[in-house]
């Protein structure tokens, strides 16, 4: 199942989203994403809209995001940092969600705001301790695209990276969710800046799979149901300017596109 967030009459609503003739359409309003059995959704009236027509919410809610930092060995090269021998994490704020056609705002206090496209996780129940002998699909509600946006001189200056990854807007996420997808199956990341190429690597050129990171990270931190992680940029990452527009994809995930703009005042 594929499905999106989307505001309709000032309500958000979950929507059914499937494929015709290349376009992505929502054809049904669902009770719940988190109902495996399609068949029983208690589907409301709903005329299909084509995605690109609907006023689009974050598809996800979490209680945190979960980021992991320096996950390909390329990107960790072009920043000049060592491969590190366990997961690098930290947290993104919930608000700092936005959602596929919103605008990334540049912070007055930062010189450089990066792009750096990732594969999502979308967390489907409580997981506490996972171990080796645990199958992590059960744990996985779904995938979906995002945008870790940074200030890196921030980033750089504060020597932690709380306020430099933190600032509203700095996580797209989006447009949708999918809940089929074959996590063992190596992903092509790809961004676009202006239509431009500058980011394709594989997930199968994680330093850390899956298991692993929830492993790691559940002996620290219960994930929620909700919860999101981000798994890791590849290389190629680079700076944003106002007027820019950045584009993360992977097949059967749709674009998340979002335009660039200065801070409001």
């Amino acid at each position: 199942m594929k499905y999106c967030r989307f505001d309709e009459q000032g309500q958000p609503h979950y929507g059914l989203v499937e494929e015709r003739d290349g376009e992505l359409w929502v054809t049904a309003v669902l009770a719940s994403p988190w109902e495996a059995d399609v068949a029983s959704q208690d589907f409301h009236s709903f005329q299909p809209k084509a995605l690109r027509d609907l006023v689009l919410l974050p598809p996800v809610t979490p209680s945190k995001i979960i980021c992991v930092g320096r996950n390909y060995r390329d990107h960790a090269k072009e920043l000049g940092n060592e491969v590190p021998a366990e997961p690098l994490l930290f947290f993104k704020p919930p608000s700092s969600l936005l959602s596929a056609g919103g605008v990334i705002r540049l912070p007055k206090v930062a010189e450089r705001v990066d792009f750096e496209g990732e594969l999502a996780v979308v967390i489907a129940r409580r997981a506490r301790k996972l171990g080796p002998g645990n199958d992590i699909q059960p744990y996985i509600q779904g995938l979906t695209l995002a945008n870790d946006v940074t200030a890196r001189d921030l980033q750089k200056k504060d020597g932690q990276w709380t306020r430099a990854k933190g600032f509203d807007t700095f996580c797209p996420v989006g447009p949708i969710v999918d809940t089929d997808m074959d996590i063992t199956a190596p992903l092509t990341v790809e961004t676009h800046l202006n239509g431009e190429l500058r980011q394709r690597g594989s997930t199968a050129d994680f330093i850390f799979g899956l298991p692993q990171l929830l492993q790691y990270i559940t002996a620290a931190i219960t994930l929620e149901p909700g919860d999101l992680l981000l798994t890791g940029t590849p290389a190629g990452v680079g700076p944003l300017a106002a007027g820019d527009v950045v584009e993360v994809s992977i097949a059967g995930l749709g674009r998340l596109a979002n335009s660039v703009q200065p801070e409001e005042s």
